[in-house]
């Protein structure tokens, strides 16, 4: 059974860092991609970072420059850098796992979810 375990969420200022954490279990970590997305109050869950099993990544427009989404095999965890925070970024962010080595069709797994919360 995989799990997907968030951490690394929290209140910051705008402008600040965060650096998520996912730590993935029940199966060869290294074989999936891996996606981060949000979901802010009213909105519907969008797609922010993937990184495939070779490590190519995909950044959302309104991130780009400012998150960064990389990947530790033998740690099976994978992380989303974020800084430059803005408000509009506030929101749950979920960990995803795909369905194989790239970020393709709808994840197969999905995290709890960690809050997000940035003040202005």
């Amino acid at each position: 059974q995989v799990q997907l375990v968030e951490s690394g969420g929290g209140l910051v200022q705008a402008g600040g860092s965060l650096r998520l954490s996912c730590a993935a279990s029940g199966r060869t970590f290294s074989a999936y991609a891996m996606g981060w997305f949000r979901q802010a109050p009213g909105k519907q869950r969008e797609l922010v970072a993937s990184i495939a099993s070779s490590g190519s990544t995909f950044l959302a427009n309104s991130v780009k420059g400012r998150f960064t989404i990389s990947r530790d095999d033998n740690k099976n965890t994978a992380y989303l850098h974020m800084t430059g925070l803005k408000p509009e970024d506030t929101a749950v962010y979920y960990c995803a796992q795909f369905r194989s080595t790239f970020a393709l069709g709808s994840p197969e797994y999905w995290g709890q979810g960690t809050q997000v919360t940035v003040s202005s």
